[in-house]
């Protein structure tokens, strides 16, 4: 097996030069048989020498491996670097990569969905991660080198902010910038170098690896698709520019002949332990098993995980996929299929950027297994549809009426602006500085002066004087709005040239402020009464309000309520005029509403700042919460199989603005054990990456030529869910409520569902004594209980722990729930039993029904 680059990091007590050190890197390049291009080879003797680089490279030319080389060269020598980027799947499979190439106990990860081994000496994060920690630390942060992939996203509107915040904060830091989309490089250059006091070098080369051929195709999609791999030119990537057409486009595809049985066999073998547990795993399954598949942010983290593992194994023959699998995504392609020229950017249609266009278009021809790379671009549908008609028409001689282009998300292209977009170069990159909330309080939590660090921090930024003049009023109202609110608090006696103001140490260690209207959050919470019953829920809708609207799941809830309404308007045998005017005043759930909106005025009126912000009431997580829904019952209730990463997403974002936001002292014990309700949830729906760091930590992993004594042994205790007690019995309860109120209303096939989902594959679902649980056999018990009691108690005073018994054994957790009655006879148990085995290897605990009856 071939030696790791973690078998050439020197050896403790080893001191050796930069130049001994770069010897070491380019034996591991020749022992992996990789000859360097000259691009490479000028960047790592650049980096090798302590500078900053550029590297401008066309993709595919082997960007990674210059990253690699400063990775190596940083932790040989103590340092810690960063890899970091914008897309959260890049972010993974770096960090498995590296992970493999320096051993797991030498690599960390920070998604903001995900974090494993934080501290660690590299670490790979998001964009977001390296920008707070810039803030929050400045010259104080432990981060001597940084990698910054897919670089041109400095120039993105809603994330630019992140790219430019490193080059303004770290003066310790030596940069690596790369993109293959760069534009002009001298005032980064100048940037950094002014930054750091070392020089900094662009290494730019237009040569590709593997060259481009560019044809425009004038036949319909799937024809072209079929034509592409007959000819052997798969693997072919439909770029698509929604999730929606990606998915319709799968499903159209499988009707083709994309694969041999060999072929599909394969596939079979690969996917047979692959557990596709999610309401839309079925039929992302169906679409694998013919060589097709999916990539899209619609997707739980572990399929598209999948199809990258398959697409590197060479397995599938078409990828349907939205514009992000072009940023940096390691799936093998040999053809990249644009489905169209024009995109929806958020306020309009418009023609591809060049910029856009050549990241994706570059992902073409794999270095190694192609001479060539294949770039096809499709003509508008109703121009190949018209063409086809014009030809039958020649041949008949009878006339047609023309197809007409789609009236809306569509502006025409042709062969002409194809070869426009081929001859383009990228277009300049452009600042995208802000100020928000967070940025404040991660810079005033410095404990040096974060004020006179923050006024710094704008002049240093890339904007124009005129915009640094409006950047500075906009933080002084932001600033003034946290102290009012007693966030930030002034320091009596300061230290020279220590903070003179300081985040309110009241607050919780990981107290944060992401959402724009955190601070109306932090203001309105005290309104609430602590005393009512609905005071947990009521805080998850304040929380709701203030994250983005996941607008597909409105719309659905918005037509279910609508139908509803209607349902009720036509019993009453409304007229139609009424009809109408009733059904326009319905909305989707939207809990304090008016008291929500009120309050915000109030907020607004007193805060200047606010600007076009607004509040949005919304009932996704409380609806949740209040049914007891599972993530898998309430994306069935909805029908978002093909959106379930937007429901996840959601549910994420309020658990974080829950655990961070939310000062801990306005937290009771209802809304603490939401709070672990959502982050069993959010474990239970995929925790991909969490897997594969335990199958990184497996001993087995370490190469068979390094001594065993290098191999990393974790600390097991660290990753045992059963260890904190009432946190592991607080997520059992969670699980069984949700199985309760499946019961409660009568839903018994979805109550096996969820027994079903913590069973391995193949274990018979059933009692303590062997029975099997039915359908049947849950209705005659619930049955026989409504007999007795009418329906038990889901309320507050139902789910009160008092009526919880738990019981440890050394294998088993036992727990005991007794049904309330409104008689308050609660004479009836339904007896659970969880293994913590099999939690502390799933991560959750996984419950087993044991009994349903009258307590013995």
């Amino acid at each position: 097996m071939a030696k790791t680059l973690q078998y050439y990091l020197p050896q403790k007590g080893e001191n050796l030069s930069s130049e001994d050190l770069l010897g070491r890197f380019l034996t591991w390049t020749e022992e992996r048989g990789v000859d360097l291009y000259e691009a490479q080879e000028n960047a790592i003797l650049e980096l090798f020498d302590d500078k900053n680089v550029i590297l401008n490279t066309p993709t595919g030319s082997g960007k990674s491996m210059v990253a690699l080389a400063m990775h190596f060269m940083s932790l040989s020598l103590g340092r810690r670097s960063v890899y970091t980027c914008p897309i959260k799947a890049l972010v993974n499979e770096k960090w498995m990569a590296l992970c493999k190439e320096f051993g797991p106990e030498n690599v960390g990860l920070s998604t903001g969905d995900a974090t494993v081994n934080m501290e660690a000496p590299i670490l790979c994060c998001t964009a977001e991660i390296l920008e707070n920690r810039a803030l929050g630390e400045g010259a104080e942060l432990n981060i001597q080198d940084v990698v910054m992939d897919e670089f041109h996203y400095y120039s993105d509107r809603e994330r630019g902010v992140a790219w430019q915040v490193p080059l303004l904060t770290l003066p310790q830091t030596r940069f690596l910038l790369m993109s293959a989309t760069m534009g002009r490089t001298d005032f980064f250059e100048q940037v950094l170098s002014n930054l750091n006091g070392k020089e900094c070098v662009t290494v730019s080369s237009k040569t590709r690896p593997v060259p481009l051929d560019f044809k425009y195709s004038m036949t319909e999609l799937s024809s072209t698709v079929q034509g592409l791999v007959n000819e052997g030119k798969a693997p072919v990537y439909v770029v698509h520019f929604t999730q929606a057409s990606a998915a319709e486009n799968a499903q159209n595809f499988t009707s083709l002949n994309l694969c041999s049985k060999e072929e599909k066999a394969a596939i079979a073998k690969e996917i047979a332990h692959f557990r596709f547990s999610s309401p839309y795993g079925p039929e992302f399954k169906r679409f694998l098993k013919v060589g097709i598949g999916l990539h899209h942010a619609g997707l739980l983290p572990k399929y598209r995980i999948l199809v990258e593992k398959l697409s590197q194994k060479g397995l599938l023959k078409v990828i349907c996929g939205t514009d992000t699998l072009g940023v940096g995504v390691n799936v093998p392609i040999r053809t990249v299929l644009f489905t169209q020229l024009c995109k929806y950017s958020g306020d309009k249609t418009a023609i591809l950027a060049a910029r856009d266009f050549h990241q994706v278009a570059g992902r073409a021809g794999r270095k190694g297994f192609d001479d060539i790379g294949f770039v096809v671009a499709q003509a508008p549908e109703h121009v190949i549809e018209n063409a086809k008609l014009a030809a039958k028409s020649a041949q008949s001689g009878k006339k047609f009426v023309k197809r007409k282009p789609p009236e809306h998300g569509y502006v025409p292209w042709d062969e002409s602006t194809y070869q426009r977009l081929i001859a383009s170069p990228p277009e300049p990159l452009l600042s995208r500085f802000e100020v928000s909330h967070g940025m404040l309080i991660n810079v005033l939590s410095r404990k040096t002066d974060g004020c006179s660090a923050m006024r710094k921090l704008i002049d240093d930024s890339h904007e124009s004087a005129r915009r640094k003049k409006e950047l500075k009023g906009r933080a002084f109202q932001l600033f003034r709005s946290l102290v009012e609110k007693d966030v930030v608090e002034f320091v009596k006696n300061p230290q020279p040239g220590m903070a003179h103001v300081r985040v309110n140490l009241d607050l919780q260690n990981d107290f944060a402020m992401n959402e724009p209207l955190s601070l109306y959050l932090l203001d309105t919470l005290p309104k609430l009464d602590v005393e009512s019953p609905e005071y947990a829920l009521d805080v998850i809708s304040l929380v709701e309000s203030i994250v983005e609207n996941p607008d597909p799941i409105l719309r659905v809830q918005l037509r279910k309520a609508r139908d509803a309404r209607y349902a009720e308007l036509k019993a009453e045998h409304a007229e139609y005029n009424k009809l109408q005017e009733e059904l326009d005043k319905v909305e989707y759930p939207k809990p304090l509403r008016e008291f929500i909106y009120t309050t915000f005025n109030e907020f607004a009126d007193e805060h200047p700042w606010v600007g076009d912000l607004n509040v949005e009431p919304k009932s996704i997580v409380r609806e949740m919460i209040e049914n007891f829904d599972t993530f898998s019952g309430y994306v069935k209730k909805y029908g978002l199989t093909r959106t379930e990463a937007l429901l996840l997403r959601h549910i994420n974002y309020v658990y974080k603005v829950l655990t961070q936001t939310v000062p801990d002292t306005l937290k009771n014990d209802e809304l603490l054990e939401i709070q672990d309700y959502l982050d069993e949830m959010i474990r239970r729906t995929d925790s991909s990456l969490l897997e594969e760091w335990e199958k990184l930590k497996n001993p087995e992993f370490v190469a068979e030529d390094l001594a065993p004594e290098k191999a990393f042994h974790a600390d097991e205790a660290a990753n045992d869910v059963t260890l904190d007690r009432k946190k592991f019995v607080a997520s059992t309860r969670s699980r069984i409520f949700s199985f309760l109120s499946f019961l409660q209303k009568r839903q018994f096939g979805e109550a096996l569902d969820l027994l079903a989902e913590d069973l391995p594959e193949g274990v018979l679902l059933a009692d303590a004594e062997g029975v099997p649980w039915t359908e049947k056999r849950l209705e005659d018990l619930s049955l026989e209980y409504h007999a007795e009691h009418g329906n038990f108690r889901l309320d507050v005073e139902g789910r009160s722990m008092k009526h919880t018994v738990a019981a440890w054994t050394a294998e088993n957790l036992k727990i005991q729930q007794v049904l309330q009655d409104d008689e308050e006879l609660n004479d009836w148990e339904v007896d659970f039993s969880i293994p913590l085995s099999d939690a502390r290897e799933a991560g959750m605990p996984l419950i087993r029904l044991d009994r349903i009856g009258t307590i013995l």
